[in-house]
């Protein structure tokens, strides 16, 4: 059985409890990863380069990290297979969980872009709001009491002033 923390873990610890007994409805698969973490544990190292890296081919065959890193590249590729075989059972037997499932990831980001573009305005509205804002009607202006005559634009010397009507 993978988990979702193993799946998502790149590497084993390496600091896991001394393996000395199974647990009882342990899965084949489970042991083997629980005798991995062991084996480097045992070996008491804490790094060690990506197994088939530049740093892995210049180690020294004696070196413990060179197993360490040969464990962890075996069980991620154990859980991986794992993981493959899975899915193509989901697939063979459930399509539509199957489906769902590889999914899942895009639907949730597609869902995210969709909603930010609605939250946005398109180009076109943006141009469309400048466009208004430029050409707003006139407006009718109104003198206050109080206030200073308002010069009326484009009629030089023409102003307009309150003026109080009686009945």
């Amino acid at each position: 059985m993978t988990t979702t923390q193993d799946r998502d873990s790149p590497r084993l610890t390496g600091r896991g409890p001394v393996l000395r007994a199974v647990p009882e409805n342990a899965t084949a698969g489970q042991i083997t990863g629980l005798r991995a973490e062991t084996q480097i544990a045992a070996l008491g190292v804490q790094d060690w380069p990506p197994y088939g890296s530049v740093d892995w081919l210049r180690l020294s065959v004696q070196d413990p990290r060179t197993y360490a890193a040969t464990l962890e590249a075996a069980e991620l590729h154990r859980r991986a297979e794992a993981e493959r075989i899975r899915l193509d059972d989901l697939m063979d037997n459930a399509p539509p969980a199957w489906w769902a499932e590889i999914t899942d990831e895009a639907r949730a980001e597609t869902c995210r872009r969709v909603r930010a573009a609605k939250s946005m305005e398109s180009a076109a509205e943006i141009r469309a709001r400048q466009a208004r804002a430029g050409n707003r009607p006139p407006h009718k202006l109104t003198a206050t009491r109080g206030w200073p005559p308002i010069a009326i634009p484009g009629r030089p010397g023409e102003y307009l002033t309150y003026q109080e009507i009686s009945e």
